[in-house]
């Protein structure tokens, strides 16, 4: 008896295999389609153009790889179309090139367009008697006056002598003097008059007793800092009367004094006398009250002119005076950075035109040899005009200064070396100011002569006329100019009366040849009344006590000892 049998009967004792899933109706469908209608899909009303491409789509969609090559193919195209046509030479397409606003120099334009109306406007009040408002009413409280004190008690026994070498220019030179005083009065330390180091762009050989009145600084120092000329024989036996055996410190910019007590002091205790080469910011502006008073000592009170060149400028002071009686003996002065080292080495470019740029190539090359053509050194006088690092021209200065108010008769005493190319660049500011004076033209030629091949020798006398002119004008970055603002702060009662322009908003004003005289006025107005409101400034961190002698050198008039502290701090 066979066992019961649920399958059907098939003819077979074996178990059948599962069925086969069903696949897609659309797959189902395409099979059955392609196997009636062959290879080509043959629906009515499609051309056989339409049918291929058709075909060609399908393969493409199918071999996907395709896609990644297809930007290639498609700009390859363009460029073969683009290439295959020409254009005739009047035809081609021409693309306006645009400069950002600022970027050029277009100041002799501006300057004919303003011309007519600058020398028609009467309306010009006095300006160098009103342009300081805020002299006296900046700060409640009073003004500040000098107070820097000398020490009178006895120096201890020296730990050694120190001699440093200034490097650098007439006001680098002078920052060198003032640090090392400040060091070798921190450190009771000896110093030995500093030795300029000359400069291949100065060039000048003088040495310290040339400018600066050598007995009066030793003098002047003599309670607070010791100051020799010369060392001690047996002292530099040792040495073989060779100060370049002495032991030389390489000291990093801008460090701070407790590095020379901690760093410089055993080795001057052990040396006995130790040189500090380079020297001029070597030492930072934020230090000790004791360090800031040394050099509000040294600047302010032991650093006197030598007698010949004091002289000189006190007597073309007082013709300056003569020459502006008009305006109560007052006058303007105006430091004018247009040299050609200077249009060189700020990478501008101005209206000289191809021998201009062919001087400025020989010029940096001869000053800086290879420095501007460096590997990857790219020069952007647009960027750099934006940015206010152009100096400003003589015409631009006349602008200026016009545009602030002074008239045409101002006397100016004009405090530069030799200006590029200066019967050209010079001619518009002498129409806009006839009463322009220099040295050479207010001191005789006897006068000059000692001084003429000495640059820091006439830096000097520059320095002096500048001090005490009643406006002074600055157009350019520098020692020179820090050093006057800071001393004539000293003198002026904490305000430097100087007229510091925004070189950024002028080069937008100057490169806008469209600006009327008055819009042009208004805003080189309010730019002498900003000048004026930033007379008044106190040293913040970081800032040279040169240029800012509030409140380490100076003191208030009614303010307590205690409020003065509380501003330093």
């Amino acid at each position: 008896m066979h066992p019961y049998n649920r399958l059907p009967s098939s003819g077979h004792n074996s178990p059948s295999p599962p069925h086969s899933p069903l696949r897609s109706p659309r797959y189902r469908q395409n099979r059955s389609s392609k196997a009636s209608s062959g290879r080509f899909i043959n629906q009515p009303g499609r051309t056989l153009i339409q049918r291929i491409a058709w075909h060609l789509l399908s393969i493409l969609i199918r071999r996907q790889g395709f896609f990644l090559f297809a930007p290639l193919l498609y700009i390859s195209g363009m460029l073969l179309y683009m290439g295959s046509g020409s254009f005739p030479d009047d035809r081609l397409p021409i693309i306006p090139r645009h400069f950002a606003p600022g970027s050029r120099y277009r100041s002799p334009q501006l300057y004919e367009k303003l011309r007519p109306e600058m020398d028609a406007d009467n309306s010009s009040a006095d300006a160098i008697s009103t342009v300081w408002k805020h002299l006296f009413s900046a700060y409640k409280g009073g003004e500040w006056r000098p107070c820097v004190n000398t020490s009178s008690g006895v120096l201890p026994e020296s730990n050694g002598y120190i001699y440093v070498e200034a490097n650098g220019g007439l006001n680098q030179q002078r920052t060198s003097i003032c640090n090392a005083v400040a060091v070798a009065g921190y450190l009771n330390a000896t110093l030995l008059i500093p030795n300029f180091h000359f400069h291949s762009i100065w060039r000048d050989p003088s040495k310290f007793g040339d400018i600066y009145d050598e007995d009066y600084f030793i003098s002047s120092l003599e309670n607070d800092v010791r100051v020799v000329n010369k060392i001690p024989e047996y002292l530099m036996e040792r040495f073989d009367r060779n100060m370049t055996n002495v032991y030389n410190f390489r000291i990093k910019a801008w460090s701070p004094i407790s590095y020379y007590k901690d760093a410089v002091l055993p080795r001057l205790l052990e040396e006995k006398v130790i040189r500090i080469s380079p020297f001029a910011n070597r030492l930072s502006f934020d230090s000790p009250p004791a360090v800031q008073r040394l050099r509000c000592l040294a600047n302010y009170k032991a650093l006197r002119f030598s007698s010949p060149i004091l002289t000189l400028g006190e007597t073309l002071v007082a013709r300056m005076k003569e020459r502006s009686a008009n305006y109560g003996g007052k006058y303007i002065s105006v430091h004018l950075r247009f040299e050609e080292d200077m249009v060189a080495f700020s990478c501008c470019e101005f209206d000289g035109g191809a021998q201009e740029k062919v001087d400025m190539t020989e010029a940096r090359e001869r000053g800086w040899k290879g420095k501007f053509n460096k590997p990857g050194r790219v020069i952007r006088p647009g960027a750099n005009r934006i940015n206010g690092k152009c100096p400003l021209t003589p015409l631009e200065v006349g602008l200026m200064l016009r545009g602030m108010g002074f008239d045409k008769n101002s006397v100016i005493y004009l405090a530069s070396g030799k200006i590029y190319d200066a019967e050209r660049t010079m001619a518009p500011l002498l129409e806009m100011f006839p009463n322009l004076i220099t040295k050479e033209m207010i001191a005789t030629d006897e006068e000059l002569a000692p001084y003429k091949n000495y640059s820091s020798r006439m830096a000097a006398i520059d320095y002096t006329v500048c001090l005490h002119s009643e406006v002074f004008v600055t157009t350019q970055g520098g020692n020179f100019p820090h050093f006057l603002m800071g001393h004539r702060r000293y003198l002026n009662g904490g305000h430097s009366k100087t007229i510091r322009p925004d070189k950024r908003k002028l080069a937008l004003i100057f490169d806008n040849p469209k600006i009327g005289w008055k819009t042009f006025k208004r805003q080189l107005l309010s730019m002498r009344s900003h000048s004026d409101s930033k007379g008044f400034e106190l040293k913040r961190p970081n800032d040279s006590i040169y240029t800012f002698p509030c409140p380490d050198c100076m003191c208030r008039t009614n303010k307590s000892e205690d409020s003065r502290t509380s501003l330093a701090t």
